[in-house]
């Protein structure tokens, strides 16, 4: 039998491009030893790149010297040079320090560089090509918007009766709380006992501070709950659509929905078939998009890889540990469990089911990129009928954020390991609570988990400049995270659909 690309299935084909991502971002990596300096004078830009320094110093009006670095300082450097106000850039003036190796002598030359516009890392082939990943992400999302605005509208108008919009809805709300709560439990208990902020050393704190200090967002707002409850309705759900504001455009799409239960059905079957038909036309979207997924999913994880390497891992790989096995019991302990005893779906066909969605989960970071690949898998694999999807899947993917919420408390419990706090019971139940509610207003897009952990951090009066601690490995963990986020929508849609009545055993 001749075995061809086309014949090979959807989801072996994005994990072998995951594999062979990783290979050739690991090969292709970025240089820790070269920097790009792009020079701009007179309207004409060069750009160069800078290889084996021994040492690189920064001079104010040529002669005043404000920063040194050596050969192992190019994190350093760039967030010198990206701290620095663009006033100062224009007067600045880099010495560096090359060193030739020759056939018998080390030749060491200074080279200079006036009117600097950037210092970059050396982009490789394999981050080069991150663009064609960025697409890929973007055409979901691009599908997602749309898709939830007609879900919704459907799945609220198929009840036909607004008490049982009310019931269905407080329901999934209930179990998506229970099952954050749950993870953010689970995340807390191995936090606790595999103590991994005390493993960390006092010179790989020092160093990961240096390094990823300047990446920090100071000026986030305090969580304020009336606030948050207020802006869930829009004052025009058209910019909330354009902006894409999901509690808003959830909240907008639910009182349609609603509303058309209670006009004459002549009047509303019109709107309804026009959603319907918008809803079936942006998954057949969804079909068409996940063809070139194989070559997204290569591109964004050889761009991951090559850019950041492996060697973080090494220095955090005792919080790295923590945080993936206490996901993973989760994932594959609470919601593989759930699945096979409250709505009677086998373990290894929930999971075998749902894997292109885990896939595209873990590979672009974004529960809202993956909502409409898990509606596509739960209709056709797991039996749940479109009026539940529809209704379940978009407001998990709005709301419950399992893996997010789990970080928050295992971030914040390493970093006050880190600095020697002691969190006692208190404290640990207001990481909880916050982060239960921190995951509600949390956007379904890549990396803003970091951003909602400064509220954590900020309830529980933990330093938030700690967070420069974990954040050259958040890419990494943001993948791992948003799989049980979407295995939670997942899980949660096959329970209710199984409490209606409708799931669809085959």
């Amino acid at each position: 039998m001749k075995l061809s690309w086309k014949s090979i299935a959807l989801h072996h084909k994005i994990l072998a491009a995951l594999v062979l991502g990783a290979v050739f971002g690991a090969f292709f990596n970025v240089s820790r030893y070269e920097l790009e300096v792009t020079t701009r004078k007179d309207r004409i830009t060069e750009s160069h790149i800078v290889k084996n320094w021994s040492a690189i110093d920064f001079f104010r009006a040529e002669t005043v010297k404000i920063a040194s670095f050596g050969r192992e300082d190019q994190l350093n450097i760039l967030q010198f040079f990206k701290r620095l106000p663009a006033k100062e850039r224009k007067e600045l003036m880099m010495r560096v320090k090359v060193e030739e190796t020759g056939p018998a002598v080390i030749k060491e030359e200074w080279r200079r560089f006036d009117n600097i516009a950037s210092i970059e890392k050396v982009k490789t082939i394999a981050v080069q090509i991150k663009p064609v990943g960025t697409i890929f992400i973007r055409l979901l999302m691009f599908v997602a918007i749309p898709l939830v605005l007609a879900s919704l509208i459907i799945g609220a108008a198929s009840l036909g009766d607004i008490t049982r919009v009310g019931k269905l809805g407080g329901k999934t709300i209930a179990w998506y709380i229970a099952t954050t709560a749950i993870a953010i439990t689970i995340g807390l208990t191995f936090v606790n006992v595999l103590q991994p902020g005390t493993r960390l050393s006092g010179d790989a704190r020092d160093k990961l501070m240096v390094e990823f200090q300047g990446d920090l967002a100071a000026d986030i707002p305090p969580v304020d709950l009336v606030d948050m409850l207020v802006n869930i309705v829009a004052t025009n759900p058209i910019n909330a659509l354009a902006s894409g504001e999901m509690l808003q455009i959830v909240f907008f799409a639910l009182m349609i929905g609603v509303s058309l239960t209670l006009i004459p059905q002549k009047r509303a079957k019109p709107v309804v078939d026009f959603f319907d038909g918008v809803s079936d036309t942006m998954i057949k979207m969804v079909g068409m998009i996940m063809t070139i997924a194989p070559y997204g999913v290569f591109a964004l994880i050889a761009a991951t890889v090559g850019e950041f390497g492996f060697d973080i891992l090494q220095t955090l790989l005792w919080y790295v540990v923590t945080l993936v096995a206490a996901l993973s019991v989760h994932t594959f302990g609470v919601l593989g469990t759930a699945v096979r005893f409250l709505s009677g779906i086998p373990y290894k066909k929930f999971f075998i089911g749902i894997r292109e969605a885990m896939l595209v989960a873990f590979t672009t970071s974004s529960s809202g990129a993956t909502l409409p690949v898990n509606m596509r898998v739960c209709e056709q694999n797991l039996g749940v009928p479109k009026k539940i999807t529809s209704f379940v899947l978009p407001l998990g993917a709005t709301i419950n954020m399992d893996g997010t919420s789990m970080y928050q408390g295992v971030a914040a419990v390493f970093i006050a390991q880190v600095y020697g706090f002691d969190l006692g019971l208190a404290e640990q139940l207001t990481i909880l609570f916050t982060a239960i509610l921190a995951s509600i207003g949390t956007a379904p897009v890549p990396g803003v988990g970091i951003i909602m952990l400064i509220i954590v951090l900020r309830a529980v009066n933990v330093p938030e400049e700690g967070i420069a601690l974990i954040l050259g490995i958040d890419r990494f963990l943001d993948m791992c995270r948003t799989v049980p986020n979407i295995v939670g929508d997942a899980t949660i849609s096959t329970i209710i659909a199984k409490q209606e009545g409708v799931l669809q055993t085959r």
